[in-house]
């Protein structure tokens, strides 16, 4: 079977698919825990319904991020996305608190489980649907530069290590008879989701907070840089940032005074489009300067 393309695999496809996924994980997941009465499954079920919000509000963001620079926003709205990154990581969170508190109130009063394979079968194939999921959405993710999808594809992934753990403790309850187990279980998953919330929350506020482009981004513009140096052309004050799926650089470029202003701008256009074949979703912005002028934004008299 031919797999889709990337490109075929938009972040707005494919969150359209976790929703779909979601529905269908909590039927089953639902389904189990009603039959065995297992506060793990109650919680791998819980988290589902995470699932659930978290593709629907990724959905609307990326969509958002996707809408081109109008007046108001002159850079475009990409970093709708971190709001989903942040979003699903405080679902999360919530999530994992409603999860501990039922599993404690079940550690005080261990009930008996009921019809453990069937719970197990259906907790197993929900699994596969989300591990599916979040396979494509990882590939995807890389190849559009979202955060938004990458994001649900790292919650996706939680829960298929939450269902694992969850039909191991049920599997260790059936073998031992330690009713205790299904409640130390969930806690354990409780756990194990709060710190990937938490994980996705701190990256959102950090994408907020205009965060310099990845390392090897950053290799890349200098590599790229590193072609058009010259004994009388130079690069400095260079920054960078990341806006969802768009990445920005500022730079000077210092060359000879005695230039013409049309053999500069034509310089600077020739290394503007480098920089942004060589990064794809890249805006270079490049301030032109004769070799002999500094500019010094670290000074307080700059700011005067």
């Amino acid at each position: 079977m031919k797999l889709p393309s990337l490109q075929s695999l938009t972040p707005q496809r494919l969150l359209m698919a976790s929703v779909v996924v979601a529905f269908a994980t909590i039927v089953l997941k639902t389904g189990a825990w009603y039959i065995t009465d297992s506060v793990g499954l109650l919680a791998d079920a819980m988290e589902s319904f995470v699932n659930l919000a978290s593709a629907m509000f990724g959905l609307l963001m990326v969509t958002i991020a996707q809408r081109p620079a109008d007046d108001d926003h002159p850079y475009g709205h990409h970093k709708a996305e971190y709001f989903s990154s942040g979003f699903e990581g405080a679902l999360i969170v919530g999530a994992a608190v409603a999860i501990i508190w039922a599993a404690g109130h079940r550690i005080l009063d261990p009930q008996p489980l009921q019809r453990v394979g069937w719970g197990l079968v259906l907790s197993v194939l929900s699994s596969g649907l989300n591990g599916l999921l979040a396979w494509f959405m990882f590939r995807s993710a890389k190849a559009h530069r979202s955060i938004a999808l990458e994001a649900d594809a790292r919650h996706l992934v939680t829960d298929v290590w939450t269902s694992v753990g969850v039909v191991v403790g049920i599997g260790a309850v059936a073998l031992t008879g330690w009713l205790w187990l299904d409640a130390l279980v969930a806690m354990g998953v409780a756990v194990n989701i709060l710190w990937e919330g938490v994980r996705l929350m701190w990256r959102s506020s950090q994408g907020l907070m205009d965060e310099a482009v990845e390392p090897e981004v950053l290799a890349e513009i200098n590599k790229t840089l590193a072609g058009f140096s010259h004994a009388t052309i130079r690069f400095d004050h260079l920054s960078t940032r990341r806006s969802g799926q768009r990445r920005f650089v500022d730079l000077h470029m210092h060359m000879p005074g005695s230039w013409s202003l049309g053999r500069a701008a034509a310089l600077r256009t020739s290394v503007e489009q480098a920089l942004m074949s060589a990064v794809p979703g890249l805006r270079a912005t490049i301030q032109l300067l004769p070799s002999d002028v500094e500019a010094h934004f670290d000074d307080e008299k700059d700011l005067i």
